[in-house]
Protein backbone atom coordinates (compact mmCIF):
# COMPACT_ATOMS: atom_id res chain seq x y z
CA UNK A 1 0.00 0.00 0.00
CA UNK A 2 1.57 3.65 -1.04
CA UNK A 3 2.26 5.38 2.16
CA UNK A 4 1.43 9.55 1.92
CA UNK A 5 5.19 10.35 1.10
CA UNK A 6 4.91 8.34 -2.07
CA UNK A 7 1.51 9.75 -2.98
CA UNK A 8 2.48 13.40 -2.21
CA UNK A 9 6.16 12.28 -4.36
CA UNK A 10 3.57 11.07 -7.35
CA UNK A 11 1.44 14.39 -6.97
CA UNK A 12 4.30 16.84 -7.04
CA UNK A 13 5.13 14.62 -9.62
CA UNK A 14 2.14 15.40 -11.95
CA UNK A 15 2.04 18.95 -11.39
CA UNK A 16 5.28 19.45 -12.20
CA UNK A 17 5.28 17.55 -15.70
CA UNK A 18 1.80 18.66 -16.36
CA UNK A 19 0.80 22.37 -15.15
CA UNK A 20 -3.18 22.33 -14.77
CA UNK A 21 -2.97 26.33 -15.86
CA UNK A 22 -1.84 25.20 -19.59
CA UNK A 23 -2.24 21.23 -20.23
CA UNK A 24 -5.61 20.40 -21.50
CA UNK A 25 -7.81 18.31 -19.10
CA UNK A 26 -7.82 15.22 -20.75
CA UNK A 27 -4.22 15.02 -20.92
CA UNK A 28 -3.87 15.93 -17.49
CA UNK A 29 -6.80 13.52 -16.45
CA UNK A 30 -4.91 10.58 -18.38
CA UNK A 31 -1.69 11.23 -16.71
CA UNK A 32 -3.17 11.66 -13.14
CA UNK A 33 -5.05 7.61 -13.66
CA UNK A 34 -1.08 6.39 -15.33
CA UNK A 35 0.09 7.20 -12.09
CA UNK A 36 -2.58 6.09 -9.85
CA UNK A 37 -3.75 9.10 -8.89
CA UNK A 38 -7.31 8.43 -10.31
CA UNK A 39 -8.78 6.43 -7.25
CA UNK A 40 -5.22 6.14 -4.75
CA UNK A 41 -8.06 3.26 -2.99
CA UNK A 42 -8.41 1.15 -6.60
CA UNK A 43 -5.63 -1.40 -7.09
CA UNK A 44 -2.49 -0.94 -9.07
CA UNK A 45 -2.97 -0.92 -12.88
CA UNK A 46 -7.13 0.26 -12.48
CA UNK A 47 -6.01 3.75 -11.60
CA UNK A 48 -5.16 3.11 -7.95
CA UNK A 49 -2.11 2.60 -6.04
CA UNK A 50 -4.08 0.23 -3.46
CA UNK A 51 -3.99 2.66 -0.69
CA UNK A 52 -6.73 3.94 2.00
CA UNK A 53 -10.14 5.71 0.88
CA UNK A 54 -8.56 8.72 3.13
CA UNK A 55 -5.44 8.62 0.62
CA UNK A 56 -8.12 9.19 -2.03
CA UNK A 57 -9.36 12.19 0.00
CA UNK A 58 -6.21 13.79 0.25
CA UNK A 59 -5.20 12.99 -3.66
CA UNK A 60 -8.52 15.14 -4.05
CA UNK A 61 -7.70 17.71 -1.91
CA UNK A 62 -4.14 18.45 -2.62
CA UNK A 63 -5.46 18.79 -6.64
CA UNK A 64 -8.44 20.68 -6.28
CA UNK A 65 -6.20 23.72 -4.49
CA UNK A 66 -3.86 23.13 -7.66
CA UNK A 67 -6.79 24.36 -9.86
CA UNK A 68 -6.40 20.67 -11.21
CA UNK A 69 -9.41 19.87 -13.52
CA UNK A 70 -12.25 17.50 -12.05
CA UNK A 71 -12.87 13.97 -13.49
CA UNK A 72 -16.11 14.04 -11.42
CA UNK A 73 -17.48 17.23 -12.96
CA UNK A 74 -16.79 15.75 -16.70
CA UNK A 75 -18.52 12.73 -15.32
CA UNK A 76 -20.39 12.30 -12.93
CA UNK A 77 -22.54 9.16 -13.01
CA UNK A 78 -19.27 7.45 -14.69
CA UNK A 79 -16.81 8.32 -11.50
CA UNK A 80 -19.12 8.35 -8.99
CA UNK A 81 -21.26 5.21 -9.34
CA UNK A 82 -19.69 2.79 -12.94
CA UNK A 83 -16.50 3.03 -11.57
CA UNK A 84 -16.88 1.75 -8.42
CA UNK A 85 -18.92 -0.98 -9.96
CA UNK A 86 -16.48 -1.87 -12.74
CA UNK A 87 -13.62 -1.89 -10.02
CA UNK A 88 -15.66 -4.40 -7.75
CA UNK A 89 -17.91 -6.72 -10.26
CA UNK A 90 -15.80 -6.05 -13.62
CA UNK A 91 -13.15 -8.39 -15.58
CA UNK A 92 -9.62 -7.50 -15.66
CA UNK A 93 -10.69 -7.00 -19.51
CA UNK A 94 -13.18 -4.89 -19.09
CA UNK A 95 -11.62 -2.75 -16.09
CA UNK A 96 -8.66 -2.08 -19.02
CA UNK A 97 -11.36 -1.01 -21.54
CA UNK A 98 -13.41 1.37 -20.19
CA UNK A 99 -12.00 2.87 -16.39
CA UNK A 100 -9.17 4.95 -18.15
CA UNK A 101 -11.69 6.79 -20.59
CA UNK A 102 -14.10 7.08 -18.34
CA UNK A 103 -11.92 9.13 -15.78
CA UNK A 104 -10.63 11.31 -18.31
CA UNK A 105 -14.02 12.21 -19.46
CA UNK A 106 -13.32 11.16 -23.09
CA UNK A 107 -16.56 8.50 -22.40
CA UNK A 108 -18.83 9.79 -20.55
CA UNK A 109 -21.70 6.78 -18.83
CA UNK A 110 -25.21 7.08 -17.86
CA UNK A 111 -27.02 4.60 -15.49
CA UNK A 112 -29.83 2.79 -17.08
CA UNK A 113 -32.13 1.27 -13.78
CA UNK A 114 -35.07 3.10 -13.15
CA UNK A 115 -38.33 2.77 -15.64
CA UNK A 116 -41.88 4.14 -15.99
CA UNK A 117 -43.07 1.14 -13.51
CA UNK A 118 -39.92 0.64 -11.47
CA UNK A 119 -39.03 3.40 -9.86
CA UNK A 120 -38.37 3.48 -6.19
CA UNK A 121 -38.98 -0.22 -6.60
CA UNK A 122 -35.92 -0.84 -8.77
CA UNK A 123 -36.25 -4.41 -8.90
CA UNK A 124 -39.92 -4.87 -10.05
CA UNK A 125 -38.19 -3.83 -13.48
CA UNK A 126 -39.45 -5.01 -16.76
CA UNK A 127 -37.10 -4.18 -19.13
CA UNK A 128 -36.12 -7.97 -20.64
CA UNK A 129 -32.48 -9.24 -21.87
CA UNK A 130 -32.85 -12.76 -23.45
CA UNK A 131 -29.74 -14.61 -24.13
CA UNK A 132 -29.30 -14.64 -28.10
CA UNK A 133 -26.17 -17.28 -28.78
CA UNK A 134 -23.03 -15.15 -27.58
CA UNK A 135 -25.75 -11.91 -27.30
CA UNK A 136 -28.11 -10.61 -25.43
CA UNK A 137 -31.19 -8.83 -27.04
CA UNK A 138 -32.68 -6.65 -25.07
CA UNK A 139 -36.39 -4.69 -25.06
CA UNK A 140 -37.80 -2.23 -23.06
CA UNK A 141 -37.67 1.54 -21.88
CA UNK A 142 -35.90 3.08 -19.34
CA UNK A 143 -36.37 6.31 -17.68
CA UNK A 144 -34.75 9.85 -15.59
CA UNK A 145 -31.14 8.72 -17.33
CA UNK A 146 -29.15 11.49 -16.62
CA UNK A 147 -27.07 12.56 -19.34
CA UNK A 148 -28.07 9.84 -21.73
CA UNK A 149 -28.23 12.48 -24.45
CA UNK A 150 -24.07 12.78 -24.50
CA UNK A 151 -23.30 9.54 -23.04
CA UNK A 152 -21.42 6.93 -24.66
CA UNK A 153 -21.97 4.13 -22.74
CA UNK A 154 -24.59 3.16 -19.79
CA UNK A 155 -24.93 0.56 -17.16
CA UNK A 156 -28.26 -1.47 -17.68
CA UNK A 157 -29.70 -3.81 -15.19
CA UNK A 158 -32.50 -6.20 -17.31
CA UNK A 159 -34.53 -9.09 -16.47
CA UNK A 160 -32.95 -12.60 -17.90
CA UNK A 161 -35.00 -14.93 -15.41
CA UNK A 162 -38.89 -14.10 -15.34
CA UNK A 163 -39.67 -17.25 -13.73
CA UNK A 164 -37.33 -16.29 -10.29
CA UNK A 165 -38.46 -13.75 -7.83
CA UNK A 166 -37.85 -10.48 -8.81
CA UNK A 167 -34.02 -9.65 -7.09
CA UNK A 168 -32.79 -13.10 -8.11
CA UNK A 169 -33.66 -12.74 -12.44
CA UNK A 170 -31.90 -9.28 -12.98
CA UNK A 171 -28.50 -9.26 -14.97
CA UNK A 172 -26.13 -6.48 -15.67
CA UNK A 173 -24.87 -5.57 -18.60
CA UNK A 174 -22.38 -2.51 -19.98
CA UNK A 175 -24.55 -1.38 -23.42
CA UNK A 176 -23.04 1.42 -26.27
CA UNK A 177 -25.80 4.07 -26.82
CA UNK A 178 -24.78 4.10 -29.98
CA UNK A 179 -25.69 0.19 -30.90
CA UNK A 180 -28.66 0.08 -33.42
CA UNK A 181 -32.04 0.24 -31.49
CA UNK A 182 -31.14 2.97 -28.83
CA UNK A 183 -33.00 5.88 -28.93
CA UNK A 184 -32.66 8.61 -26.36
CA UNK A 185 -34.81 11.45 -25.81
CA UNK A 186 -34.78 14.31 -23.26
CA UNK A 187 -37.13 15.47 -20.54
CA UNK A 188 -37.58 19.10 -20.07
CA UNK A 189 -37.71 19.92 -16.44
CA UNK A 190 -38.02 22.84 -14.25
CA UNK A 191 -35.14 24.57 -14.65
CA UNK A 192 -35.88 24.63 -18.92
CA UNK A 193 -33.18 22.01 -19.14
CA UNK A 194 -32.73 18.72 -20.59
CA UNK A 195 -30.89 16.73 -17.83
CA UNK A 196 -32.72 13.57 -17.75
CA UNK A 197 -34.29 11.35 -20.64
CA UNK A 198 -36.15 8.64 -21.67
CA UNK A 199 -34.71 5.42 -23.12
CA UNK A 200 -35.61 3.24 -25.37
CA UNK A 201 -34.10 -0.13 -26.72
CA UNK A 202 -35.47 -2.44 -29.49
CA UNK A 203 -33.95 -5.56 -29.97
CA UNK A 204 -30.39 -3.80 -28.98
CA UNK A 205 -27.99 -6.90 -29.11
CA UNK A 206 -25.23 -6.56 -26.18
CA UNK A 207 -21.77 -9.17 -26.60
CA UNK A 208 -22.22 -11.49 -23.77
CA UNK A 209 -18.58 -10.09 -22.58
CA UNK A 210 -20.22 -7.01 -22.01
CA UNK A 211 -22.29 -8.65 -19.23
CA UNK A 212 -21.41 -7.36 -16.00
CA UNK A 213 -20.89 -9.77 -13.14
CA UNK A 214 -23.16 -13.37 -13.29
CA UNK A 215 -26.22 -13.78 -14.96
CA UNK A 216 -29.04 -13.00 -12.84
CA UNK A 217 -26.55 -11.62 -10.43
CA UNK A 218 -27.43 -8.05 -11.45
CA UNK A 219 -29.23 -7.28 -7.73
CA UNK A 220 -25.76 -7.14 -6.29
CA UNK A 221 -24.18 -5.52 -8.91
CA UNK A 222 -26.92 -2.93 -8.61
CA UNK A 223 -26.61 -2.45 -5.21
CA UNK A 224 -22.64 -1.58 -5.33
CA UNK A 225 -24.42 1.34 -7.81
CA UNK A 226 -26.75 2.27 -5.83
CA UNK A 227 -24.90 2.84 -2.42
CA UNK A 228 -22.07 4.71 -4.35
CA UNK A 229 -24.54 6.91 -5.98
CA UNK A 230 -25.99 8.26 -2.79
CA UNK A 231 -22.41 8.52 -1.24
CA UNK A 232 -21.31 10.01 -4.84
CA UNK A 233 -24.48 12.74 -4.32
CA UNK A 234 -24.47 13.02 -1.21
CA UNK A 235 -21.40 12.13 1.00
CA UNK A 236 -18.84 14.84 -1.06
CA UNK A 237 -16.48 16.97 1.33
CA UNK A 238 -16.84 20.35 0.00
CA UNK A 239 -15.00 23.20 1.10
CA UNK A 240 -16.12 25.28 3.87
CA UNK A 241 -18.13 27.42 3.08
CA UNK A 242 -18.70 26.52 -0.23
CA UNK A 243 -21.66 25.82 -2.84
CA UNK A 244 -25.49 26.94 -1.44
CA UNK A 245 -24.67 27.97 1.67
CA UNK A 246 -21.73 30.25 0.53
CA UNK A 247 -24.12 31.63 -1.81
CA UNK A 248 -26.57 32.49 0.70
CA UNK A 249 -23.18 34.28 2.46
CA UNK A 250 -22.84 36.41 -0.59
CA UNK A 251 -26.46 37.38 -0.78
CA UNK A 252 -26.81 38.11 3.02
CA UNK A 253 -23.31 40.66 2.31
CA UNK A 254 -24.59 42.47 -0.48
CA UNK A 255 -28.26 43.13 0.29
CA UNK A 256 -28.74 42.74 4.26
CA UNK A 257 -25.16 43.07 6.04
CA UNK A 258 -25.79 47.06 6.44
CA UNK A 259 -29.26 46.91 7.42
CA UNK A 260 -30.59 46.84 11.24
CA UNK A 261 -33.97 46.43 11.32
CA UNK A 262 -36.29 43.74 13.02
CA UNK A 263 -36.32 41.50 9.40
CA UNK A 264 -32.64 41.74 9.17
CA UNK A 265 -32.17 40.56 12.12
CA UNK A 266 -34.77 37.55 11.47
CA UNK A 267 -33.15 36.57 7.82
CA UNK A 268 -29.44 36.93 10.21
CA UNK A 269 -30.78 34.38 12.79
CA UNK A 270 -32.12 31.75 9.66
CA UNK A 271 -28.51 32.47 7.64
CA UNK A 272 -26.56 31.28 11.24
CA UNK A 273 -28.69 28.52 11.64
CA UNK A 274 -28.05 27.04 7.98
CA UNK A 275 -24.80 27.74 7.94
CA UNK A 276 -24.34 25.38 11.44
CA UNK A 277 -26.58 22.85 9.66
CA UNK A 278 -24.13 22.69 6.52
CA UNK A 279 -21.18 22.62 8.46
CA UNK A 280 -22.25 20.02 10.82
CA UNK A 281 -23.33 17.44 7.67
CA UNK A 282 -19.64 19.00 5.98
CA UNK A 283 -17.89 17.69 9.31
CA UNK A 284 -19.92 14.94 9.21
CA UNK A 285 -19.25 13.47 5.56
CA UNK A 286 -15.72 14.13 6.52
CA UNK A 287 -15.90 11.99 9.42
CA UNK A 288 -17.31 9.36 7.32
CA UNK A 289 -15.29 9.86 4.59
CA UNK A 290 -12.11 9.19 6.59
CA UNK A 291 -13.66 5.97 8.18
CA UNK A 292 -14.90 4.12 5.18
CA UNK A 293 -13.76 1.06 4.17
CA UNK A 294 -13.07 -0.01 0.60
CA UNK A 295 -16.03 -1.44 -1.07
CA UNK A 296 -19.82 -1.25 -0.52
CA UNK A 297 -20.43 1.85 1.37
CA UNK A 298 -23.37 0.95 3.83
CA UNK A 299 -26.18 2.65 5.00
CA UNK A 300 -24.09 5.64 5.90
CA UNK A 301 -24.44 6.59 1.98
CA UNK A 302 -28.16 6.84 2.53
CA UNK A 303 -27.97 9.04 5.47
CA UNK A 304 -25.65 11.59 4.43
CA UNK A 305 -27.52 11.64 0.72
CA UNK A 306 -31.00 11.88 2.94
CA UNK A 307 -29.44 14.97 4.62
CA UNK A 308 -27.84 16.14 1.55
CA UNK A 309 -31.43 16.65 0.13
CA UNK A 310 -33.27 18.17 2.75
CA UNK A 311 -30.48 20.59 3.08
CA UNK A 312 -30.28 21.29 -0.67
CA UNK A 313 -33.65 22.60 -0.31
CA UNK A 314 -33.85 24.51 2.29
CA UNK A 315 -30.45 26.16 2.37
CA UNK A 316 -31.89 26.95 -1.73
CA UNK A 317 -34.44 28.25 -0.56
CA UNK A 318 -33.39 30.79 1.86
CA UNK A 319 -30.76 32.43 -0.93
CA UNK A 320 -34.06 32.77 -2.86
CA UNK A 321 -35.90 34.30 0.45
CA UNK A 322 -32.53 36.86 0.60
CA UNK A 323 -32.90 37.92 -2.60
CA UNK A 324 -36.49 39.04 -2.00
CA UNK A 325 -38.48 40.01 -5.61
CA UNK A 326 -35.23 39.04 -7.29
CA UNK A 327 -36.07 35.55 -6.52
CA UNK A 328 -38.73 35.47 -8.92
CA UNK A 329 -37.45 36.12 -11.97
CA UNK A 330 -35.45 33.50 -14.01
CA UNK A 331 -34.41 32.97 -17.70
CA UNK A 332 -36.50 31.03 -20.35
CA UNK A 333 -33.67 29.19 -22.15
CA UNK A 334 -34.05 25.50 -22.75
CA UNK A 335 -30.48 23.98 -23.02
CA UNK A 336 -29.43 20.56 -23.14
CA UNK A 337 -27.10 20.27 -20.25
CA UNK A 338 -23.26 19.48 -21.45
CA UNK A 339 -21.46 16.67 -19.11
CA UNK A 340 -18.58 19.75 -18.00
CA UNK A 341 -22.18 21.26 -16.59
CA UNK A 342 -23.23 20.98 -13.56
CA UNK A 343 -26.38 21.44 -12.42
CA UNK A 344 -25.32 21.98 -8.75
CA UNK A 345 -22.76 24.96 -9.26
CA UNK A 346 -24.39 27.06 -12.08
CA UNK A 347 -23.79 30.53 -10.08
CA UNK A 348 -27.44 31.09 -10.14
CA UNK A 349 -29.53 30.81 -6.62
CA UNK A 350 -32.86 30.99 -8.70
CA UNK A 351 -32.08 28.14 -10.97
CA UNK A 352 -30.62 26.41 -7.69
CA UNK A 353 -34.22 26.26 -6.05
CA UNK A 354 -35.60 24.76 -8.81
CA UNK A 355 -32.79 22.07 -9.38
CA UNK A 356 -32.68 21.56 -5.88
CA UNK A 357 -36.31 19.85 -6.00
CA UNK A 358 -35.00 16.69 -7.40
CA UNK A 359 -32.36 15.76 -4.82
CA UNK A 360 -35.33 14.49 -2.57
CA UNK A 361 -36.30 11.90 -6.01
CA UNK A 362 -32.95 10.69 -7.54
CA UNK A 363 -30.68 8.46 -6.53
CA UNK A 364 -33.28 7.42 -4.13
CA UNK A 365 -36.30 9.08 -2.46
CA UNK A 366 -36.29 10.58 0.84
CA UNK A 367 -39.09 7.97 1.87
CA UNK A 368 -36.76 4.73 0.82
CA UNK A 369 -33.93 6.02 2.36
CA UNK A 370 -35.60 6.53 5.74
CA UNK A 371 -36.98 2.92 5.47
CA UNK A 372 -33.31 2.06 4.72
CA UNK A 373 -31.86 3.82 7.87
CA UNK A 374 -34.61 2.24 9.87
CA UNK A 375 -34.16 -0.96 9.06
CA UNK A 376 -30.63 -1.61 8.39
CA UNK A 377 -29.28 1.57 11.38
CA UNK A 378 -31.83 1.71 14.00
CA UNK A 379 -33.32 -1.98 13.75
CA UNK A 380 -36.94 -1.35 13.05
CA UNK A 381 -39.14 -4.08 11.70
CA UNK A 382 -39.15 -4.00 8.06
CA UNK A 383 -42.22 -3.04 6.02
CA UNK A 384 -44.12 -6.11 4.70
CA UNK A 385 -43.00 -7.48 1.54
CA UNK A 386 -45.77 -9.37 -0.10
CA UNK A 387 -44.28 -10.34 -3.36
CA UNK A 388 -40.77 -10.92 -2.00
CA UNK A 389 -40.71 -14.57 -2.58
CA UNK A 390 -43.02 -14.62 -5.82
CA UNK A 391 -42.09 -15.35 -9.35
CA UNK A 392 -41.54 -11.54 -11.24
CA UNK A 393 -44.15 -12.96 -13.97
CA UNK A 394 -46.72 -13.86 -10.98
CA UNK A 395 -46.16 -10.04 -9.45
CA UNK A 396 -49.60 -7.67 -9.55
CA UNK A 397 -48.43 -5.20 -12.25
CA UNK A 398 -50.35 -2.10 -12.52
Amino acid sequence: MANTETIDALIDELLEAYPPASTEPVTFLGAQFDRGLAWAHFPVGEGGLGASPAAQLHVLQRLASAGAPSAVVRNVIGYGMVAPTLAEHGTTEQKRRYLRPLFTGEEVWCQLFSEPGAGSDVAGLATRAERDGDEWRVNGQKVWTTLAHVAAFGLLIARTDPDVAKHRGITAFLVDMAAPGVVVRPLYQITGEAEFNECFFTDVRIPDDQRLGNVGDGWRVSITTLMNERVSIGGSVPPRGSGLIGAALSIWHDRWSARDDGHAHAMRSQLLQAWVRNEVARLTNWRASDLRRMGTPGPEGSAAKLVFAEENQRTSELCVDLLGADGMLYGSSFPLVRPIESAFNSGDARKAFLRMRANSIEGGTSEVLRNIIGERVLGLPGEPRVDKDLAWKDVARS
